[in-house]
């Protein structure tokens, strides 16, 4: 996460929280000092039962929401410092013209400052890679995992 010339009043130390197909995950904790770096993969599964097309999957992602949250560990319960959400279908499977068609490539997005935070938007970078695969429930019947 950069945000060029912004210096944090609090010194405690931050991290990403992100919310994902129902679930939620966190980074490790980094120091306060901008450009944040998170070297980490957090990987979300999620079993899709009765669902065989996946357009109907791409549908059931529509309506889902990705929620990526910056905290920092302020007393006494953190404070969120910027927020994004989008649509998980948009944040999977982004525009092809915005990834040129490359696999995990990397993407760029503005996060909203809470009013905690001064100064210019952070911009988180990060990559997604998805794979949707079929398997079979031990009823017999197929579901999209």
């Amino acid at each position: 996460i950069t945000c060029p010339g912004v210096l944090l009043k609090d010194k405690q130390e931050l991290y990403l929280s992100v919310f994902v197909l129902g679930q939620y995950k966190k980074t490790q904790c980094v120091p306060a000092v901008f450009p944040l770096l998170f070297q980490e993969k957090l990987v979300f599964e999620k079993a899709f039962a009765n669902i065989v097309d996946p357009g109907d999957l791409v549908k059931l992602l529509e309506f889902d929401t990705a929620i990526l949250e910056l905290i920092q560990l302020v007393p006494p319960v953190g404070k969120v410092l910027a927020t994004y959400e989008e649509n998980t279908r948009d944040f999977l499977f982004p525009d092809p013209k915005l990834t040129h068609g490359h696999r995990g490539l990397e993407r760029e997005i503005l996060m909203k400052r809470s009013p905690f935070f001064t100064g210019i938007a952070p911009k988180l970078r990060f990559s997604t890679i998805s794979h949707i695969s079929d398997s079979l429930l031990s009823s017999g019947r197929s579901h999209i995992q």
